[in-house]
């Protein structure tokens, strides 16, 4: 198969030797100037995309899909599974419990602590969240009866376990404001608590705050007469917008309907602006090495003026002249976008492979800084390196095609 004349002369331009090696190492630096910029900004994407995903997924992990709430008196027993039975046939629902919710002090020996007290039905939280799976020690179905002597149970978090000194069948005390009234007034609540086991969700924020007991004790320990709110797990968590409005819809004004994406909307906002931050700032890289092609480029016109004169006389059209500086652009775009690609791929395979990036978990809720390549982000990058490399080829073309063949061969 023959090669096209456009291609082979600029084959043999960007392999310049001997006499035009000068020629050669500048190229060489504007591959290189693009395989940098591509790496950086397949990595940086790569970054960002993974600290979303991952945060994402240990959110929804933790936590259901949807909150459905009750204004005004707490949702009564029957109206719980009539709600119960009705968000169940729901679109996307694949899962839905009851829960109660509130604040508490927990102490033993010296060390104390404030937490989140969530009541859940044993039997039916593991459709709602990843509790089952999150179990470092006992089960949740020990929350379903009492420890041996009578005492109420009660989960921990494992850093909040950590921070207590407390382990699996060590006792709590518990205190929460719903207190009982005498003569010295309210009263808190205090109740000693069996510890049945410990979990980690994988969010440092749950892990450190939440105490997870029985619906029964925790109305007894809020002075509660029934549950606060129904969660609810989906098969999409996307639906989750769509499935809350449909949900206000039909159960009328007295719900207050709450998704993941709306209670954590701020922080997946500052995720995104960071990343398109980032993705702007090291997409200047690109452009630099943009500019390199077209500096390789202008020398390569002047360098060759005499070569494009003798063309030119020989017969060949602007068409032709622009079509080989073109391709030598193009050819510098490509190689250093595709190695730029395949090494930016390649590091962040390595980086989240081995988590090699350790990060406070208190901070940043995750151990390592992950990374995942998403393949329309991937094909974004490489798209726009190669426009951007041909774009840098229009000038120093045009230069070379409108070379005047007569004025050139005279001063040289």
């Amino acid at each position: 198969m023959t090669m096209p004349f456009e291609l082979h002369v600029a084959l043999r331009y960007l392999l310049a030797k001997r006499k035009q090696a000068f020629i050669s190492v500048i190229s060489l630096i504007s591959v290189l100037g693009v395989a940098v910029g591509v790496m950086a900004l397949v990595i940086a994407l790569a970054l960002m995309t993974g600290l979303q995903g991952e945060l994402r997924d240990r959110i929804l992990g933790a936590n259901p899909h949807v909150f459905v709430w009750k204004r005004g008196p707490s949702t009564t027993g029957t109206s719980v599974a009539a709600d119960l039975a009705q968000l169940r046939h729901m679109p996307h629902v694949i899962g839905a419990a009851p829960a109660v919710i509130g604040k508490a002090l927990v102490s033993v020996a010296g060390e104390q602590a404030f937490i989140s007290l969530k009541g859940i039905d044993p039997a039916r939280e593991a459709e709602v969240t990843a509790l089952a799976e999150a179990m470092r020690s006992g089960s949740v179905g020990a929350l379903a009866s009492e420890a041996d002597d009578g005492t109420a149970t009660i989960l921990l978090g494992v850093d909040l376990a950590r921070q207590l000194g407390v382990a699996q069948g060590d006792t709590i005390s518990v205190l929460t404001p719903q207190g009982t009234l005498s003569p010295m007034g309210m009263l808190p609540r205090t109740r000693r608590l069996r510890v049945a086991g410990t979990f980690s969700l994988g969010l440092y924020e749950v892990d450190a705050e939440t105490g997870l007991v029985s619906l029964d004790t925790a109305q007894r320990l809020l002075d509660k007469a029934d549950v606060d709110a129904i969660q609810l797990r989906l098969d999409d968590v996307y639906a989750a917008p769509s499935v809350s409005a449909a949900i206000g819809d039909r159960l009328g004004p007295d719900y207050v309907v709450q998704d993941w994406a709306a209670m954590n909307q701020s922080l997946f906002s500052a995720l995104w602006l960071e990343k398109m931050a980032i993705s702007l700032t090291i997409g200047l890289i690109v452009m630099v090495a943009a500019l390199n092609i077209v500096a390789s480029l202008v020398l390569l016109v002047m360098e060759k003026h005499r070569d494009i004169a003798i063309l030119k006389t020989m017969g060949a059209g602007a068409r032709s002249i622009t079509g080989i500086f073109v391709l030598q652009g193009a050819l510098i775009g490509v190689i250093g976008t595709t190695a730029g690609a395949a090494l930016g791929y390649g590091v962040s395979w390595v980086l989240d492979r081995y988590a090699l990036i350790r990060v406070p978990a208190d901070v940043y809720q995750i151990s390592h800084v992950p990374f995942r390549v998403l393949p329309l982000d991937f094909a974004l990058v490489i798209v726009a390196s190669v426009t951007i490399s041909l774009v840098a080829t229009i000038y120093p073309a045009r230069q070379a095609a409108r070379l005047d063949p007569s004025q050139a061969l005279r001063h040289d």
